[in-house]
């Protein structure tokens, strides 16, 4: 399982500086950050996947004052996120 993420941030320097701050506390929560992109059109406009070994547990992360204060300190204006899955060629 994945978990493909968006972020429209004030500034992207700050945002990244901020999220890879938290790279333990995703570590520990079953997330590993697998790529990270940038839209062709908005600099601060973040894609980022991560692959998920606990879904749970990386729900619980997402819903902790630390994932919420990380989102404030980080300029987050918008965001939202998916939990996907691959589907086998048919």
């Amino acid at each position: 399982m994945q978990l493909l993420c968006r972020n429209k941030v004030a500034d992207f320097a700050i945002w990244w500086a901020v999220f890879e701050s938290h790279a333990p506390a995703h570590r520990e929560a079953g997330l590993e950050l697998l790529r990270l992109w940038l839209s062709a059109d908005d600099p601060n406009e973040v894609f980022f996947l991560f692959s998920v070994s606990d879904r749970s547990k990386a729900e619980a992360f997402m819903n902790t004052p630390l994932a919420e204060e990380g989102a404030l300190e980080a300029g987050v204006i918008d965001g939202d996120f998916q939990f996907i899955e691959e589907v086998e060629r048919y």
